[in-house]
């Protein structure tokens, strides 16, 4: 069953924080997975998850600096996993299948934007790579353990609205420009819960994408200071000028939401920002980033890429 793309009035907005989110909330005995959970907005999500009770996995790519950042917080254990390596990819995967424990949510949170030029395995564009076919193949090898019941948030952005899918071109062989490889691979986010939400939903799993909202993190790393005062984000000594910027805090808060509200039971394949369900158009979610048949096409060249598809079959 679908669900309307449009506000549901949930009581929260933009300043609302993750730890806000979860109050009254119980997430004893839960078992949570947050990719980038040791920076960030995923930390915050993190920090509030586990000091809501839950036990959490943050897979790293740099595991040492992940335990360092996540030190003192009970209930975290880590795990290596690059997303930019699909074998890496397979072999976490596996490591927690002969575990055997399943997860309650599963918050894909880690990225990386407008970085320069890269090609990762058989040439495909970083960006891409990293923020959706990464986290497509995660989740498909992770299928069974994804628990009934269990939500899986895919953390997209308001750039979304910079590219479409390009079909003809998705890897920039054509002509690199790092702002529409990333709205890409944040569309391609989007699309990719509106059809995991179709597929799962038998199951009882549901999906979300969402816009956390603007946050200075190091997210930013590839954009330079000089850039970010162009763009509006920071004036000459560093500090934030746009007044639309969140605390890493309320960034952390819709994907918390999504993954825990009780006002979404029920509800999946939509795209949230502000803890609340967003219109489409100006200001919300592009009508073609929650198109369903954009989405099942994005999701058959996905699992044709990644050789996985541990949901469609």
């Amino acid at each position: 069953m679908s669900t309307p793309q449009q506000s549901i009035n949930s009581g929260f907005g933009a300043k609302t924080t993750a730890a806000e989110v979860l109050e009254g909330i119980d997430l004893t005995g839960k078992h949570v997975l947050v990719t980038g959970g040791y920076s960030g907005i995923g930390l915050e999500t993190t920090k509030a998850v586990a000091a809501a009770g839950a036990e959490v996995l943050v897979p790293a790519r740099r595991p040492k600096v992940a335990e360092e950042a996540l030190d003192g917080i009970a209930g975290v254990e880590t795990d290596e996993l690059d997303l930019a390596d699909l074998a890496s990819v397979q072999a976490f995967a596996d490591r927690r299948i002969a575990v055997g424990r399943p997860f309650d949510a599963v918050i894909d949170s880690a990225g990386v934007m407008a970085c320069p030029e890269t090609r990762v395995g058989p040439g495909w564009e970083l960006q891409f790579a990293t923020n959706h076919l990464g986290h497509f193949a995660l989740v498909n090898r992770l299928a069974p353990l994804v628990s009934e019941g269990a939500r899986v948030v895919s953390v997209s952005s308001g750039g979304h609205r910079r590219s479409a899918i390009r079909w003809d071109d998705p890897h920039f062989e054509r002509g690199y420009d790092r702002w529409e490889a990333y709205g890409q691979s944040k569309t391609a986010n989007v699309l990719f819960a509106v059809h995991l939400d179709r597929l799962a939903q038998e199951r009882g799993i549901r999906a979300f994408a969402l816009h956390p909202g603007g946050i200075l993190t190091p997210l930013q790393r590839h954009v330079s200071r000089e850039d970010q005062v162009e763009l509006g984000w920071i004036d000459a000594d560093g500090n934030p000028v746009a007044d639309w910027f969140k605390t890493p805090e309320q960034g952390a808060a819709t994907q918390t939401w999504a993954a825990f509200s009780p006002q979404l039971d029920g509800k999946g394949g939509v795209y949230l920002q502000d803890c609340d369900v967003a219109e489409v158009g100006e200001g919300g979610v592009a009508e073609y980033a929650v198109d369903p048949d954009e989405a099942e096409r994005l999701w058959a060249l996905s699992a044709e890429l990644t050789g996985v598809d541990g949901f469609g079959r």
